[in-house]
């Protein structure tokens, strides 16, 4: 088992694989957190320091003893209203208006498995491979009851954090701000790592040191966003790759999230990661409940390198689901680039005789098949085939391409709606619009008031005639504004629309993978605006960015990689110079790159010369021998594109006996200096046969002295180096 409570002193000890974590229930019902991080063998309430802090104040039941502040305690759950000025989990207003919620412990159990929560993405695991540990803690004065819920895997160093809160008194309450997880550290300088970007360049790795004051990142946007991704790494000032002790938090959640790191007076840390406090404001009749989406934590005391194994290894395999979780996804060509909306199906059939000629798996006919679509300024809403403009019914251009041998997938974009469109027209009050303002638009759409179960019932039975009229095997589901005129006029409260919200679009994924368990679902939106880990729970892989340029992809790949597993990035070769940047780089320098995720091309088949139709058959040949090691393998991150003359990662086999080196050269100069890249994850006494060449090195020399690169003689010039141990 690995949650232990002593009964004399109320302590908690959750023990993992290498961490740690514990906390404590004091003699007044605090919940003190006392310590996580590599693994002890002790106790740590010893830890705990006690002073008359001045200007922190003392909770009443402990009398004259000013020793003892919740301003200056660590914390398991903080509370608004217990004296404790920080960053709080919790903000609840009573039924007089006040701010007040002093919650004290009552009780625990501990259960084998881990718990789900309803109607909520969630980690999951089988029984022997996790357990459950409930902590339940009650204010007196309102009634308010919460559940600290902490799920444990031990072999993957993971713990989940979620808490429900359920008004059990006699008047309504208000929540005004919930957080899922608290991380409180009474010593330590700290750096602070987060993942900021916008459309078409996202997930850009930055690391700052932790000071004082309060450090935020959040979404306001009714999506996780292009601009913040919600996840947060805590990191020794030390901390690289390779060494020190680092803690993550990651949100299980695809709309408004709100992370803070703040150093107080004492220079102790808090982190705390849950709903954003903006636009929430969540009201509880007597008998009603809340649950708390989850937060995964990790620890590592190995570097940044191990706690990105650690994610990946718990998203790869106990988060995203379904018949493609475990494998090889297809390669495919996407209409988009290729065609944009001016296609018909000879358009996209001699796309799919390309295809098909050069080894490619499926055709994805991308935006403008549906309503009158020949632009983004209508038809959305309309999820009715234009047979028309295709020149057929989508089940006989499904067949057809069926019968070239390769699958058939769509793109579609069930929340949003034009105001040019039917559906609009019918149900002008189903888009989210405040009564007597105009709508701001964004990409001249509106959003679907996805809170609303009918709203989403009538879009739900049009894409499942779509679906069943056709052989799909592949739905692309794109989001392409963030929301905006937040009002549903079927909601009591409109602090409680965003969160509804998601869980509509959750509740509509949930029916579509439980009435298509065979369809191949990519998330999207503009890109990597809903890139979470919420969304990875109903689709396993998510368009990363809508910038295919391969250069800015090494940036937005690296930055991916910290937390997400490749077997979920969206990647495609497209065309040059590319459409976003207007960049040239070799056609083998894409493969390289997009080969870092899940591999399909983004391009006009038909203007490939043969030569470059070649390279494409080898790199489909490639892809297929690879992806195996692609999707389960540990991934090492060799170097940094934001720094290094050469952007480099490898994928290494669970059993070390085979690797993928990837790099691309990102500076190129006259006499150019030798370039090395230092390998990793390899059996140092092990011999390695690069299977290009036959050579064989030992792993330690690779590791230790590494690559020299040769001699660029074009820009961004790439290099895929295969290894395969021959002898330990």
């Amino acid at each position: 088992m690995a949650i232990y409570f002593n009964s004399s002193k109320r302590i908690f000890t959750i023990q993992t694989k290498h961490t740690t974590y514990q906390f404590q229930a004091d003699a007044y019902g605090f919940l003190l957190h006392l310590y996580y991080g590599p693994k002890v063998e002790d106790e740590m309430d010893y830890i705990l320091t006690f002073a008359d802090r001045g200007f922190s104040g003392n909770p009443n039941d402990v009398g004259a003893d000013r020793t003892y502040s919740m301003d200056a305690l660590p914390q398991e759950f903080p509370c608004m209203g217990t004296g404790d000025y920080r960053s709080i989990a919790l903000a609840v207003r009573d039924s007089n208006g006040a701010y007040s919620c002093d919650l004290r412990y009552e009780g625990y159990r501990i259960l084998e498995g881990k718990y789900a929560l309803e109607g909520l993405p969630a980690v999951y695991a089988d029984p022997g491979e996790a357990w459950t540990l409930e902590v339940y803690l009650r204010d007196p004065v309102t009634g308010l009851k919460a559940v600290l819920l902490y799920g444990v895997l031990p072999e993957l160093d993971i713990i989940t954090r979620s808490v429900r809160v359920k008004n059990e008194g006699t008047e309504e309450i208000c929540i005004e701000k919930i957080s899922s997880a608290c991380l409180d550290f009474l010593s330590g300088d700290y750096d602070l790592i987060t993942f900021y970007g916008r459309h078409a360049m996202e997930r850009n790795m930055q690391r700052v040191p932790v000071e004082h004051g309060v450090q935020m990142i959040q979404s306001r946007r009714g999506a996780s966003s292009h601009q913040y991704n919600p996840a947060m790494i805590l990191a020794e000032r030390n901390a690289c790759e390779e060494f020190g002790t680092c803690y993550g938090m990651v949100f299980v959640y695809s709309g408004n999230f709100r992370g803070e790191v703040e150093k107080d007076q004492f220079n102790q840390t808090r982190a705390v990661l849950g709903l954003s406090r903006e636009m929430f404001h969540y009201p509880l009749l007597p008998g009603e409940a809340f649950t708390a989406p989850e937060v995964i934590l990790t620890c590592s005391g190995q570097g940044l390198q191990e706690l990105s194994h650690q994610y990946h290894r718990c998203i790869r395999k106990h988060l995203c689901r379904g018949k493609y979780r475990d494998q090889v996804r297809p390669v495919l060509v996407n209409s988009w680039e290729a065609a944009y909306f001016h296609f018909d199906c000879h358009t996209i059939l001699k796309l799919a005789e390309e295809a098909a000629a050069l080894g490619m798996e499926m055709v994805v006919l991308d935006d403008g098949w549906f309503g009158r679509r020949d632009d983004d300024n209508s038809g959305l809403g309309d999820w009715k085939v234009n047979e028309e403009k295709l020149g057929c019914t989508l089940g006989e251009l499904a067949q057809k391409i069926n019968e070239k041998g390769l699958k058939f997938g769509l793109w579609i974009e069930p929340e949003m709606v034009s105001e040019d469109s039917d559906l609009y027209r019918a149900h002008p009050d189903w888009a989210m619009s405040i009564p007597g303002r105009k709508p701001v638009r964004a990409r001249n759409q509106l959003v679907l008031d996805f809170s609303r179960e009918d709203v989403r019932a009538e879009v739900f039975g049009q894409i499942c005639r779509v679906l069943d009229s056709a052989n799909i095997e592949y739905i692309k589901w794109d989001m392409n504004r963030s929301l905006f005129d937040v009002y549903s006029p079927c909601v009591k409260d409109q602090g409680t629309v965003l969160h509804k919200y998601i869980l509509g679009v959750y509740d509509f994924l949930e029916k579509l993978m439980a009435r298509y368990p065979d369809i191949l679902i990519e998330g999207c939106s503009g890109g990597g605006g809903r890139f979470d880990a919420g969304m990875l729970y109903y689709t396993p892989q998510i368009w990363c960015s809508d910038n295919t340029d391969a250069i800015d992809r090494l940036s937005i790949q690296y930055g991916t990689s910290f937390v997400y597993p490749s077997s979920t990035v969206g990647a495609h070769v497209s065309a040059v110079p590319n459409h976003q940047t207007g960049r040239i780089t070799s056609l083998r320098t894409r493969g390289v790159v997009a080969m870092a995720g899940t591999f399909g091309y983004e391009l006009d088949l038909g203007k490939l010369a043969e030569e470059e139709k070649e390279i494409v058959k080898e790199q489909i040949r490639c892809f297929h021998q690879y992806a195996p090691l692609v999707q389960q393998g540990d991934y090492y991150r060799l170097t940094d594109p934001g720094k290094d003359e050469a952007a480099a990662w490898m994928f290494v086999s669970e059993d070390q006996r085979e690797a993928l080196v990837n790099i691309v050269r990102l500076a190129n100069h006259g006499n150019m200096t030798a370039v090395y890249v230092r390998l990793k994850g390899l059996k140092p006494e092990a011999l390695y046969e690069d299977t290009d060449c036959g050579k064989l090195t030992r792993g330690s020399a690779l590791m230790k002295a590494g690559i020299p690169l040769p001699l660029a003689n074009m820009d961004y010039q790439s290099y895929q180096i295969h290894l395969v141990l021959r002898q330990d």
